[in-house]
């Protein structure tokens, strides 16, 4: 399978696209035995020879991390205006490992790391229908009408939602908080819904991605998944329904 070389060195697990791009221009990288500085030549990963600072690549040991991302950091590797990124809770991990899917700013919850793209590639597809639950708070308060509604579906800009799993948890003086599970990954699409129905997202937390939950870890932590765990996640289905976890939005 051919890709360019900037994504041979990210895929190997040795950092960043960006870093790789980087050392192909510093002249680190050979193909063949033969130095390049073009990022974006096309490599055979079966036929050509790379190596980095004269050593061959070796495919990266798969990891797999469960994140718990708090709220205010970014999913990126670097940010030009130097927020907080989920690698900073990273410092101790050797391999360079990608976020399965994204989690904006303001958005806490469950993130998925790992080098292992064949599975990242799955989980993320919207064609894989691999379900995703997060715990919502949304104001002013939502009729029982407007929950029917983004169980069978909201239309957005970019085409109508698929049906969602929606339980409404309960009801406080100004707000509704409920819990919602989506077989999509649209940018923003929980909070966009709400926001079709003139209502807006004051907490959102990811809960759980297929039958891999957050319940037991501390926010800003993370730990490996376990051989079942990652059994289980590529076997996930889109009837897959994700236990309640506790109500992180008192």
């Amino acid at each position: 399978m051919q890709k360019t070389l900037d994504r041979v060195l990210s895929k190997a697990g040795l950092g960043s696209r960006t870093e790789a791009r980087r050392w192909i221009s510093e002249g680190r990288v050979a193909i063949n035995g033969k130095k390049t500085q073009t990022p974006d030549v096309w490599v055979d990963s079966d036929r050509d020879r790379v190596t980095f600072d004269g050593r061959p690549l070796k495919a990266a040991s798969k990891q797999y991390l469960l994140l718990y991302k708090p709220k205010g950091y970014i999913t990126t590797y670097k940010d030009p205006e130097h927020r907080p990124t989920v690698y900073d809770l990273l410092k101790n991990v050797e391999e360079f490992l990608s976020p399965v899917g994204r989690l904006d700013l303001d958005t806490s919850g469950l993130l998925l790391m790992t080098n292992d793209t064949a599975l990242a590639d799955f989980v993320s597809s919207p064609a894989s229908h691999v379900p995703k639950t997060y715990l919502v708070k949304a104001s002013p308060i939502l009729t029982a009408e407007q929950l029917d509604h983004l169980r069978s579906g909201i239309e957005l800009s970019d085409g109508p939602t698929r049906p969602a799993e929606v339980r409404h948890l309960r009801n406080s003086a100004t707000c509704t908080f409920f819990e919602i599970t989506i077989t999509e990954g649209r940018n923003r699409q929980v909070r966009r819904m709400v926001e079709a129905l003139g209502a807006k997202v004051s907490k959102l937390v990811r809960t759980a991605i297929g039958p891999i939950e957050i319940s037991g870890l501390e926010i800003g932590k993370f730990r490996s998944l376990t051989t079942d765990e990652i059994k289980q996640l590529r076997g996930a289905s889109p009837t897959g329904q994700a236990p309640l976890a506790p109500d992180p939005c008192p």
